[in-house]
């Protein structure tokens, strides 16, 4: 090669490796001005998904909403729902009722597709696509009624039809799973991978990042029915949920309902004591009651009425224990069971003018009705039986009795728990406090107690007289005989019968209960008893037994009262006759007892006595008042008649009395009244059968 050739050759080629270093220098400034220029960008983008991260993260850890109160529902049938839902069922309360399903549900009839775990608008079926309606329905859309309009209410549902308690035991799961539960119920289970008890622990989990728990619902027992241990066993299901969601009991009560009773003929009747008796175990446990809750054929399972109302129960029960009024929700069908009233029912006696009801019918019958737009529960308590009333659709509630005895009854009403007299009744004073009242009439053989045609009446005369003893007013009532005001009674002067009530009765007892004015009339009008004045008084027994009194002392501050004060008034503003031979004592139960007391202390003052199914026990004859019994013939001068009576069905029987007394040579009658039991029928007859005697030599 040429030298010239050479050196151009060398020349280009530093040529090239200069420009090459400067470009390589250059791109190095560039890319590194580049870099420089990124890392702002960089920094920024990495700072901003660091927020957004956090972000997240704090969004995520958003404490759970105070306001949303979430209940557990678990046990077997009825808590699954047997009855078919109704269209009221079906329709959606809104979004403050909400159900975390347990299972998937499939889009069917307008509801759409419900996802296991995902908060929906609960509505019937609750528990699985193929169930009925539950307590838990109606229970969600009480407290909805009842709770601020700010507080959601959600539930949790996993209940198994036919599942024993030992079920919903994590230990005992896996067997009873695979050896004891029957062939019909493994799909049920399958539906809750075979360990409902997880499920709901689960499920409860989840839900406690969106709100409090604040109560379990239970309906279980029936396949338990007999077992010892199942109220052990409920309690280990309680504590396990309490401790798995670190739960504190006295903060959430475990709510358990009662089985179906049919009137006592339920299928698992004998499940009912161990389920009432369920608190002695768990402190922190209320039952439900399904009294009156209607029931399907099977005896077994509630109808749709029947759920509504247990489930009404079931949240009014977990309303007040939050503190709230218990409401029912305004769209709750009312159970109309329609009364048919027979043509031959009449409004009774005591019915207060305007009013159709109360009625009897000629089987003894009594219908009762009474408007109440607002009541859940009335009752009607007559003759030692409550029947519940049904609604009529309208604001109305009526009930019919079984046959009752003839004669007059005491009754009340109640509704939702408050006892009160039926506002179309008269009222009499009975059983320490005033009452309704109601007569079932007797048939011809009653007439001596009812006024009659043509028959002169007598006058009660309400009068008040100061007690020296107390030192205060005292009132009484006074039957004169028709005569007593009439001419040819003016000069004349009465003998006087003192006549006392019972226990918890008052001076008005005799004649408004009693009807002793009409009894008094027809047998003086008919010659069977001589005119006499009849004074009645209250005898300090209205109140009831107690306040530091004994059997002793009960009413024995009226004795003084009725010597000292009453007497000495009668005699002073009555024509009276004032001698022994001419004042008689008398009295029912408990009055029957003073008459005993105050005759024989005052054999001086009184000749005739009487005694309704008086309430005198542990009576020594031979020592009994300083052993008045044991000289025959001296008593026997000393009382002109004596006279005793009882009812063949009656709880105080004075047979016994009268035949220790005849054997110790007394002259004493005694009669058993036909049919009747501690109760005015008895007294009347007795009262009827007495006066006739009375100040006859």
């Amino acid at each position: 090669m040429a030298k010239s050739t050479y050196l151009c050759t060398e020349k280009v080629r530093t040529i090239f490796l200069t420009t090459i270093n400067m470009i390589q220098s250059r791109f190095k400034t560039v890319l590194f001005a580049a870099i420089l220029l990124a890392l702002p960008c960089t920094l920024a983008a990495q700072k901003k998904k660091a927020a957004t991260k956090k972000a997240k993260t704090e969004e995520v850890a958003q404490p759970a909403d105070p306001n949303f109160y979430i209940f557990l529902c678990f046990g077997q049938s009825n808590m699954e729902g047997n009855a078919r839902p109704e269209a009221a069922d079906l329709a959606s309360p809104g979004p403050r009722f909400l159900l975390m399903p347990a299972v998937d549900f499939p889009a069917a009839n307008g509801r759409p597709e419900r996802k296991m775990g995902e908060w929906c608008e609960a509505s019937a079926p609750l528990c699985r696509p193929n169930t009925g309606l539950t307590p838990a329905d109606w229970f969600g859309r009480t407290l909805v009624a009842s709770l601020p309009e700010n507080i959601k209410i959600g539930v949790i549902h996993v209940a198994i039809g036919g599942i024993d308690i030992k079920g919903f035991l994590p230990d005992s799961i896996p067997d009873y799973v695979n050896k004891k539960a029957p062939g019909w119920m493994k799909g049920m289970l399958a539906a809750y991978d075979n360990n409902p008890y997880e499920r709901l622990v689960t499920l409860a989990k989840k839900a406690q990042k969106d709100g409090v728990i604040k109560g379990i619902l239970m309906h279980q027992g029936e396949t338990n029915t007999g077992d010892p241990k199942w109220a052990g066993m409920v309690k280990e299901v309680y504590e396990n949920l309490c401790g798995d969601l670190q739960l504190k009991p006295e903060e959430v009560n475990l709510y358990v309902g009662n089985i179906v009773q049919a009137d006592g003929k339920g299928v698992c009747i004998g499940c009912k004591k161990q389920i009432d008796e369920l608190p002695q175990t768990i402190h922190t446990s209320q039952v439900i009651s399904s009294d009156g809750c209607t029931n399907g054929p099977d005896r077994l399972h509630f109808d749709a009425a029947g759920y509504r109302e247990l489930g009404c129960r079931y949240g009014e029960a977990v309303a007040r224990h939050l503190g709230f009024e218990p409401k029912r929700p305004a769209n709750l069908p009312v159970a109309i069971k329609k009364i048919n009233v027979p043509a031959d029912a009449v409004t009774g006696e005591n019915t207060i003018p305007g009013n159709e009801f109360p009625k009897v019918d000629s089987q003894r019958r009594a219908y009762f009705r009474i408007n109440a737009p607002q009541a859940k529960k009335v009752i009607v308590d007559i003759c030692d039986k409550k029947y519940d009333m049904e609604p009529d659709g309208q604001g109305n509630f009526m009930a019919v009795t079984d046959p009752l005895p003839v004669g007059f009854h005491y009754y009340f009403m109640s509704i939702d728990g408050v006892r009160f007299i039926d506002p179309a009744s008269e009222t009499f004073f009975g059983t320490n406090r005033e009452a309704g009242g109601l007569e079932v009439p007797e048939g011809p053989e009653g007439d001596y107690y009812r006024p009659q045609q043509g028959v002169p009446a007598g006058s009660v005369r309400s009068i008040y007289y100061w007690s020296n003893e107390q030192n205060k007013w005292r009132h009484a009532m006074v039957y004169t005989p028709a005569e007593y005001d009439q001419k040819q009674g003016l000069k004349k002067r009465y003998p006087v019968l003192y006549l006392q009530h019972g226990m918890g009765e008052g001076e008005t007892s005799w004649t408004l209960q009693g009807k002793m004015q009409h009894i008094m009339d027809n047998a003086i009008a008919k010659g069977e008893a001589v005119p006499m004045i009849v004074v009645m008084e209250s005898g300090d027994i209205k109140a009831p037994m107690g306040r530091g009194q004994g059997m002793g002392d009960y009413g024995a501050s009226f004795y003084p009262v009725l010597l000292n004060d009453l007497i000495p008034y009668i005699d002073a503003n009555f024509r009276t006759k004032t001698d022994r031979d001419n004042r008689a004592m008398a009295g029912l139960s408990w009055g029957g007892h003073q008459t005993f007391d105050i005759v024989f202390n005052n054999m001086d003052k009184f000749a005739w006595l009487g005694t309704f199914s008086g309430a005198i026990f542990g009576l020594d004859l031979k020592t009994a008042y300083n052993g008045v019994f044991t000289n025959a013939d001296e008593f026997n001068k000393k009382i002109h008649y004596m006279y005793m009576n009882w009812g063949s069905e009656d709880f105080i029987k004075s047979g016994d009395i009268v035949k220790g007394l005849q054997e110790m040579g007394i002259k004493v009658e005694g009669k058993q009244s036909e049919g009747t039991a501690h109760e005015f029928l008895t007294w009347r007859r007795g009262l009827h059968e007495f006066i006739p005697h009375l100040f006859k030599k």
